[in-house]
């Protein structure tokens, strides 16, 4: 089997937004490689347009990428004020690798990060993936109701 390599973007993720960069730095086309992820593998993010990627990136604190090879297979994000508040987003693993340990790895990368591990609390939104998540350490909160504004 092909050895996995876990990448930990530097805030805003310049590297992958602007360049495509993946393992070793190289070019690798790397935002592309995350959109085919996101169509293939969440279905809460299918058809996300490469200026909207960027974006999303750009704003984010902490970005988590795994890769097989010149393969994206693992990708998460998180946003946080880095005292209060940070939310996990996009969590994402290739199906053909889910229930190999690759969401945890995602997951334990984001919440060890300095601006999310300093959060006083740290939110994030599942549809069906409540079980994975609780074994990660996450709970049901019923102090809390979700919220949602359509534009």
């Amino acid at each position: 089997m092909t050895s996995l390599k876990l990448i930990r973007h530097a805030p805003g993720a310049p590297g992958l937004r602007l360049l495509g960069l993946g393992p070793n730095l190289l070019p690798s086309r790397g935002l592309l490689k995350l959109q085919r992820l996101l169509d293939k593998h969440a279905f809460w993010a299918r058809n996300r347009s490469y200026k909207s990627l960027r974006k999303l990136l750009r704003k984010s604190s902490v970005v988590i990428t795994i890769w097989r090879d010149k393969r994206i297979v693992g990708f998460g994000r998180a946003t946080s004020d880095g005292i209060y508040r940070a939310v996990l987003w996009d969590i994402v693993v290739a199906g053909d690798l889910q229930g190999q340990g690759l969401g945890r790895k995602v997951v334990e990368a984001l919440l060890s990060s300095p601006s999310i591990k300093k959060a006083e609390r740290v939110y994030l939104m599942t549809t069906n993936s409540k079980e994975f998540y609780e074994q990660v350490g996450f709970h049901e909160s019923s102090m809390q109701s979700l919220l949602i504004k359509n534009p």
